[in-house]
């Protein structure tokens, strides 16, 4: 259902009834229940928790190449289940986008998807040419072809000649370079935390320093070159502490971590569950109690899927040949949901971390609810009970250690510009 003008009644904003008035897509005014004014529609919220939508800053969908694993279709229709109105989807694609080709691709496809609107791609750029870190990617034509950042995903840049000049030339482009923090010769034929499980099940580990030792480098860059880097899907205790000190220096560092580094620990491995295996990998609790800190503290900006589908027969091989990966746009708003609910976070924290800090961060469409924000928001239903499975999940991707988890509360509606997607 779309209406240019209508008004949600009764939904529960900060734990008291309020109406939202919506008129030509935007917000009108969010008031106490009963107070506003309008012979608009009246739409009954009554039970329904009101958000605003979420942006999610790093999303595989595969789409040009691999859609067995997700398509942008599928994975735009997860996204909306999930409750998010922006999705940056990473470069990883075959081809590469690495090309404005690409770019327009994707974004023709999730026009195609929802044409009578849903939620938002932007693309983000490949940093060098197939993402193999030799030769820089034209990102003068990624960005104005629509790519939002640049990354070179999971492949990490090791020339630090190379990714000095990535930074200067993305930032001529007015966009941020997105960095997945790894020293590729620490971690090869590693997948899973170093550690007491990695020593148990007799794999090799992956140790915290190959992340850290990353981070550190980017933020040198930064603060030499006075240019904002985006860290993505930070794991442990050691990057916090550099990034901590940089931002207290006014380097112009941010960083993400993802809802599974919050709630989960190397001990889901310990089964050689493949549908827990990812990069970074799952660490200890102490950086799990590190991560929730960071998230309370802002020294973690914003929160992210990294949703990473893979087909279930890539996920059945032995631990070290099955692929990296946690699907997570259709559960990652109840996991966080339920931190809130365990007093680990706030509400105005969940806002923050998933909505407020990743649209300003990337210059993307944001409803703080102030009159003419975008009427892009959430209807959450706090009672449904539901289970993690392979029925329940939108995503093609069905690989999430979370599969067999009761959930208490799930986006029952999403509306995207005024507009009802679900």
């Amino acid at each position: 259902m779309s209406q240019s003008s209508f008004v949600l009644e009764n939904v529960l904003w900060h734990d008291a009834a309020h109406d939202l008035h919506v008129e030509n897509g935007a917000v009108k005014e969010l008031v106490p229940a009963g107070s506003v004014a309008s012979d608009a529609k009246k739409i009954d919220g009554k039970g329904m928790l009101l958000l605003p939508a979420l942006t999610d800053v790093h999303t595989h969908l595969r789409e040009p190449g691999q859609e067995w694993k997700e398509d942008i279709a599928s994975g735009l229709t997860a996204a909306a289940h999930g409750g998010f109105a922006n999705i940056m989807c990473m470069a990883n694609t075959n081809p590469v986008n690495h090309t404005a080709a690409v770019t327009t691709l994707m974004l023709d496809k999730a026009r195609k998807a929802f044409p009578d609107g849903g939620p938002r791609l932007f693309p983000i750029g490949a940093l060098t040419m197939d993402l193999a870190g030799k030769d820089l990617a034209p990102m003068g034509e990624l960005v104005e072809a629509g790519c939002k950042a640049i990354s070179n995903d999971g492949q990490p840049v090791e020339n630090n000649e190379l990714f000095r000049r990535a930074l200067e030339y993305a930032a001529d482009c007015g966009e941020r370079v997105i960095d997945h923090c790894e020293d590729p010769h620490m971690t090869i034929g590693a997948g899973i935390n170093e550690g007491v499980v990695s020593s148990r099940l007799g794999l090799k580990g992956q140790s915290t320093c190959a992340e850290a030792i990353q981070v550190a480098r980017d933020v040198i860059l930064s603060e030499y070159l006075k240019i904002p880097v985006h860290l993505a899907h930070i794991s442990c205790r050691e990057s916090l502490e550099i990034i901590r000190s940089a931002k207290e220096r006014g380097v112009q560092i941010t960083a993400e971590t993802c809802p599974h580094y919050l709630t989960l620990t190397e001990e889901a491995t310990a089964e050689y569950d493949t549908n827990a295996k990812v990069n970074p990998p799952l660490r200890t609790q102490d950086d799990v109690d590190a991560m929730r800190e960071a998230v309370r503290t802002g020294v973690i900006d914003m929160l992210a899927t990294d949703h990473a589908p893979h087909a279930a027969h890539e996920k059945e091989h032995p631990f070290m040949q099955a692929p990296n990966g946690i699907t997570g746009l259709d559960t990652a708003l109840p996991v966080t949901m339920k931190l809130v609910e365990d007093g680990i976070l706030s509400i105005d924290d969940l806002i923050r971390l998933w909505c407020t800090a990743p649209a300003k961060t990337f210059g993307l469409p944001c409803n703080t609810f102030a009159p003419g924000d975008p009427a892009d928001f959430i209807l959450y239903d706090p009672k449904e009970f539901w289970v993690v499975s392979e029925e329940t999940l939108y995503s093609k991707g069905k690989n999430t250690p979370l599969l067999g988890t009761t959930m208490l509360g799930r986006c029952a509606a999403l509306y995207v510009g005024g507009h009802s997607v679900i």
